[in-house]
């Protein structure tokens, strides 16, 4: 067996370990079995208001911004957002890993095609 062949199998079986492992891996993260890798993180909510300013009168556009607030809390709920933008780059990396196992593996399929 020519080495060309042995470096052939070689980035086949590789090849397919990469997109193996990337379907595992998705398998684990969509069935909610692993968590999702965090790029994305949100901070919690920290009130800015202090004990003294909380006991004063609130302006107008503080009440106005705060019912605001609550409110689009109500539409979209806290932490959303991020969960879905780590999915999403979840999503391109599984595609990435797909695409590049796929090209080593066709080109250990060359390499063992040739004499």
């Amino acid at each position: 067996m020519s080495t060309k062949k042995i470096i052939g199998w070689a980035l086949l079986a590789v090849g397919l370990l990469i997109i193996f492992w990337g379907l595992y891996s998705s398998y684990n993260i969509f069935t909610a079995r692993k968590s999702v890798p965090e790029i994305f993180k949100m901070e919690e909510e920290k009130d800015s208001l202090s004990q003294k300013e909380k006991t004063s009168s609130v302006s107008m556009e503080e009440e106005i911004r705060k019912m605001m607030d609550e409110q689009i809390k109500g539409v979209i709920p806290f932490g959303l957002l991020p969960k879905l933008l780590n999915l999403v780059s979840w999503s391109l990396f599984a595609g990435i890993l797909f695409w590049g196992g796929g090209r080593i593996s066709s080109i250990g399929i060359k390499l063992t095609r040739e004499k």
